[in-house]
Order: C-alpha cells, then sequence, then structure tokens
C-alpha cells in the first residue's frame, strides 16, 4: 500500500497513538506539512508515521499506520518588541492533524525528491497472529 509518510514523530507520541483513542498532533517541520498539504482527509485515508528521521527513513524501517480523520494547516504571525524601538516580525506555519491508529507497519520503499516534495512510502501493514 501507498502513502503518505510522516517522519521524526517522538516515539511517545507513536506509543500513545498505538492506545487506539484518536489523538490530534501540531506538526511543524517543513517536510511534514509538506506531505500533509498534499493529502485530503477521510475515512479510508492512511499515513504512515515513524520516529525515524527523513534522511534515515529506508526499506525495512518500522512504523504504524494511522487512519487521518481530519488536516489543518494554519499560519501564525508572531511578532516580538525589544526594548521598545526594535521588533522583529515572524511566520510560522503549522499543521493539526487528527489520527487514529490502524496498525504496525514497514516500509518497503521511499519515494521523496526533495523538501517541497510530499514523501509518500509503501508499506507492508504487519499482521500478527496468536494461537489462542
Amino acid at each position: 500500500m501507498r502513502c503518505a509518510a510522516l517522519t521524526g514523530i517522538s516515539p511517545e507520541v507513536i506509543r500513545d497513538l498505538r492506545s487506539g483513542r484518536p489523538r490530534t498532533i501540531e506538526l511543524q517541520s517543513t517536510h511534514n506539512i509538506v506531505t500533509i498539504a498534499g493529502v485530503e482527509s477521510g475515512p479510508r485515508v492512511h499515513i504512515f508515521m515513524t520516529s525515524t528521521d527523513i534522511e534515515d527513513l529506508g526499506p525495512g524501517d518500522t512504523g504504524i499506520c494511522v487512519d487521518l480523520l481530519s488536516s489543518v494547516i494554519s499560519m501564525k504571525r508572531i511578532v516580538e518588541y525589544s526594548q521598545g524601538i526594535y521588533y522583529e516580525e515572524r511566520e510560522r506555519m503549522s499543521a493539526r492533524v487528527q489520527v487514529k491508529y490502524c496498525s504496525p507497519s514497514v516500509v518497503k520503499e521511499v519515494f521523496h525528491e526533495g523538501l517541497c516534495d510530499p514523501t509518500q512510502v509503501e508499506v507492508l501493514k504487519s499482521s500478527c497472529y496468536h494461537a489462542g
């Protein structure tokens, strides 16, 4: 299955998602925002999430597949004043995504052209069966 990939996600966030409850995450990494901007949310949309950095992502890396419930990209403007005369104005883009755990996954192939292109991966959904 080919899907968008979010990389560099905290292992604690991934562990929390495995509990099965929907979670909202704020993304600030440029490559993750570009990836989310190219994906429309819906009930059958899967995203691969991993704690591996984008530069190190390759076949065999593990992570989880999540259902993308909603996504919002926003721009925040920040103005900082210093000593009453000098001020600095900055803009920060962020994406808030609500996701729900689907299954563990392993990367089969990575499709990433550069910083301004979305990251996609071919994943194998892992299945674990227990004899009862």
